[in-house]
């Protein structure tokens, strides 16, 4: 079992690396579908205890958003994997755009979180941390330039 938390502001590229990446092997936990954050943390508990790979599909802008679920995956032994996404916003406010419905946000909003945004770091208690980027060729995985 593993947990894998994606870092990164909206239009960023998560959701799309999830599907791509992760649909057929994890359970994606996503605020926007669920609703609230105790839904949320409740989903991620009932993974823990029934030894669920996840993943955490949401911002996860700062530390003090973090700090909880790496702690809950912690005290149960788990694989704890940080993948933080690029966030050139000019590109995230573009990706957005296209978006429709509930899932397109205001520009105030992506701004917002590229305002806030936090570096992981490896003291967080990452098992492991990745940089994620998107590319005209695809999306892009490289291991963080931190050891861990």
């Amino acid at each position: 079992m593993e947990v894998i938390m994606f870092i990164g502001i909206p239009g960023s590229g998560k959701s799309t690396f999830y599907f791509e990446r992760f649909a057929a092997t994890h359970l994606r936990i996503n605020r926007d579908m669920l609703g609230t954050r105790h839904r949320e943390h409740s989903l991620f508990r009932w993974c823990l205890d029934h030894e669920q790979s996840c993943v955490l599909d949401n911002t996860n802008t700062t530390r003090a958003i973090r700090e909880p679920l790496l702690q809950a995956a912690l005290e149960k032994g788990v694989k704890f994997k940080g993948y933080f996404f690029q966030s050139r916003i000019r590109e995230c406010l573009e990706r957005n755009r296209l978006r429709t419905g509930a899932a397109k946000l205001p520009d105030l909003a992506v701004r917002d979180h590229h305002a806030r945004i936090e570096l992981p770091t490896p003291t967080e208690g990452f098992t492991s941390l990745h940089f994620v980027r998107l590319t005209a060729e695809g999306i892009l995985t490289e291991p963080w330039l931190h050891e861990i």
